[in-house]
């Protein structure tokens, strides 16, 4: 029997209240088999300012959704202060806030609360909304549009099919497609790759490095440095802060493996990196969300030694003055080879996964089809002027 209690929609800021927030995925997505239900800890942490440090240049309001008592859907309306910095071309640019973290029982419902979200962007000045941005562009931006019918890999969203329609329906259009790549890592790449990387090993100038965890601050840094400037013209590019850098430090150290990051040389400098990481997720979708009372131990265990059948590649840069050169290219076929054979030889992966890669990337594209990569899941960001 239908609910026919009034829909009511409210800010809300108490510990109870995010609790409430965080939980509601939990029931909305039960009977999806496609869905990985994040660590409840670090959901509530995302959304908790004295937790997340994107909160040090950014301000969110989180919104419930309630009928009868029960909560039936959640959205968040946010401003970050440095994406109101950056050149309207690249997606952001003054006056522009976000939404994100959106969920819905139903379509009036999913109306109301992206009107209460709106609401609040025209209330702090805001003339342009871009979402679902999940709170920063680093988390979980856009809208899944395809690839429904798999898991998402580590720190990539997942929805419902008809969040596109609700939100569609709201007047927004889209503005850019993200997207995923899934290979075969099992498979050599084919023979004009194999060339690239021999040609590029008889370079005395090139050297592929793995990164030293020993070291983790330092490369991190390496790592930080070549990708502020490698993304910086990027659609959507927001720099990291040292606040958040901190925080993907604590949260990635765990899935850190020296065999899996790469940085690369060319005349003693550092030009470029790629990052590869276990798919975490594969251990965590039984886990339910709870650490407890095994969830930890069994964590902790897999960790200890990962078989990860899917890798994924996060991200991956080259400093700008190279791009569109044949050395880039050239350096990236290498890094990718490289792990790819650790990854395949220590943790038993048998596919990679890249991304998310902007549609528009040329150089990225062309890469991802030269290894012979093909399309899993595409993420949609929307636009509305307000």
């Amino acid at each position: 029997m239908a609910n026919t209690a009034p829909l009511t929609i409210r800010p809300i800021d108490s510990k109870a209240d995010r609790k409430k927030f965080i939980e509601l995925p939990f029931r909305l997505y039960r009977d999806d088999p496609n869905w990985v239900a994040p660590l409840k800890g670090e959901a509530l942490g995302l959304i908790t300012p004295e937790k997340n440090g994107w909160f040090s240049h950014a301000k969110a309001q989180l919104f419930l959704a309630e009928r009868g008592g029960k909560v039936v859907g959640r959205i968040s309306a946010h401003i970050d202060t440095l994406a109101l910095e950056m050149p309207p071309e690249q997606g952001f640019g003054p006056g522009c806030g976000q939404f994100g973290l959106f969920d819905a029982e139903d379509r009036n419902t999913a109306r109301a609360l992206i009107n209460a979200a709106e609401g609040w962007l025209r209330g702090e000045g805001m003339n342009r909304v871009l979402g679902p941005i999940s709170m920063s562009i680093w988390e979980e931006p856009g809208l899944l549009i395809e690839g429904y019918d798999h898991p998402p890999t580590i720190m990539m969203g997942h929805a419902k099919a008809e969040y596109r329609e609700w939100i569609e329906e709201a007047g927004y259009l889209p503005v850019k497609q993200l997207k995923t790549y899934r290979l075969n890592v099992v498979k050599e790449f084919p023979p004009i790759v194999q060339r690239i990387v021999q040609s590029g090993e008889r370079n005395p100038r090139i050297r592929i490095r793995m990164v030293d965890k020993n070291k983790f601050d330092e490369e991190a840094a390496i790592i930080l440095a070549i990708l502020n400037d490698a993304w910086s013209d990027n659609w959507g590019f927001v720099p990291l802060t040292p606040p958040e850098i901190a925080d993907v430090g604590v949260k990635l150290k765990p899935i850190v493996y020296n065999q899996l990051i790469r940085i690369a040389e060319l005349d003693g400098r550092p030009v470029a990196f790629m990052i590869a990481l276990p798919d975490l997720n594969e251990p965590l979708k039984p886990l339910n969300g709870n650490l407890f009372p095994f969830g930890w131990a069994k964590l902790l265990l897999w960790l200890r030694a990962p078989k990860a059948f899917t890798m994924r590649v996060p991200l991956m840069g080259v400093v700008k003055e190279l791009q569109s050169s044949r050395m880039a290219g050239q350096l990236a076929f290498m890094m990718i080879e490289y792990i790819r054979r650790d990854a395949v030889a220590n943790f038993g992966t048998q596919e990679g996964e890249i991304g998310w890669v902007l549609d528009d990337n040329q150089g990225m594209n062309a890469i991802a089809d030269a290894i012979e990569s093909k399309v899993n899941k595409v993420y949609q960001v929307y636009e509305k002027k307000l």
